[in-house]
């Protein structure tokens, strides 16, 4: 999840590298308060506690820890951190793998290498079957940058018709990010591996007596957002199209994405996989905060607009009443102002 500056105006470009800085300067007692009270909740219910160690033990035991959701998918869920460090090893997403009786399908494969190399020994230990495809659900880098380790495999490597320019175009970028946030060995260890099969529309693989129909999307929480349904046990992955307990992140278009979901709602799903949180059983209504989310994202930046505010004042008014609602709100929610009034100024 990166914040993307390729359609910002000079002013929004400014607010992301500067103004949020001086901005977050007067939040920051308000933010220490927080987060003193969202650490003792989470004391409270040993979740945190749990949620940091699962990075660690998995490096100790040589496999990340998945959970069998469904016959024959297991996913494994992210942290809830801000961005990708040494300690977590970029495994900040939700991640998983599908087995077939012919061969494995891996749904995004982590934010690096390590990542993708414990997820590999996870599969490992769960069956022989080949690993056949690995799909990316979008070019975010804790989603594809563990591609590196399943290259020993052969498999496909699947995405949406525009996932390979955008990786291509944001590498240069992401490499310094890993570099600065993994360190020099783990970013060069993360190599580029875009898709050799790309999704136009909708296409359908069979992993043997399991078939997956692959859908790409138009803009929405990125330009190159794809999921994956399992037709045999109707479970649908989202990619970073659902967000569940931390923000929403908006990298697309806010009004694309908003439409996307009512595409979504109508899939007849069992379950859904998000790119972050838990997986639900309640479909479509776990999609229900994110909806209500970008809604009022939307009808407050697009009033902010009307009104004559600027970048500043919208991100200090918009959204309040979604604080406190969401996981890493202060880190992400300006982006998405940001993001939103440009459009909403585009769309005047």
């Amino acid at each position: 999840m990166m914040k993307n500056h390729e359609f910002l105006s000079r002013s929004a470009k400014q607010y992301l590298l500067h103004g949020h800085r001086s901005h977050m300067k007067k939040k920051r007692g308000w933010r220490t308060r927080l987060f003193v009270k969202r650490v003792s909740k989470c004391v409270m219910r040993s979740v945190c506690f749990y949620m940091v160690f699962t990075v660690v033990n998995a490096v100790a035991a040589g496999a990340l820890p998945v959970e069998e959701v469904a016959p024959g998918v297991f996913v494994h869920q992210g942290v809830h951190e801000e961005g990708l460090t040494s300690e977590n090893i970029g495994a900040i997403a939700n991640v998983g793998f599908i087995i077939g009786e012919k061969c494995v399908a891996v749904i995004d494969s982590g934010g690096s290498f390590a990542e993708g190399r414990l997820l590999r020994e996870a599969i490992k230990k769960r069956t022989e079957a080949p690993i056949c495809y690995v799909i990316n659900t979008h070019g975010h880098p804790d989603h594809v940058y563990g591609n590196a380790a399943f290259t020993v495999d052969k498999p496909h490597f699947v995405g949406h018709r525009n996932l390979a320019t955008s990786m291509t175009a944001r590498h240069p970028y992401y490499f310094k990010y890993l570099e600065r946030t993994l360190g020099l060995e783990h970013a060069r260890e993360s190599a580029l591996v875009p898709p050799d099969v790309m999704v136009k529309s909708s296409q359908t693989i069979d992993l043997g007596k399991r078939k997956l129909t692959l859908r790409a999307w138009p803009t929405s929480h990125t330009d190159n957002d794809l999921t994956v349904f399992d037709q045999k046990s109707g479970t649908l992955w989202l990619g970073d199209l659902l967000f569940r307990e931390r923000v929403p992140v908006v990298d697309g278009k806010l009004s694309g994405w908003l439409a996307t979901m009512k595409g979504l709602g109508r899939i007849a799903a069992k379950r859904v996989v998000p790119g972050h949180g838990t997986v639900s059983s309640t479909w479509p209504a776990a999609m229900a905060p994110q909806g209500r989310y970008l809604r009022t994202l939307q009808v407050e930046v697009r009033a902010a607009v009307r009104a004559g505010h600027s970048i500043q004042q919208a991100v200090g008014e918009v959204g309040a009443s979604e604080r406190g609602q969401w996981q890493l709100f202060e880190a992400f929610h300006p982006r998405n102002v940001t993001v939103a009034f440009t459009e909403a100024e585009w769309e005047n």
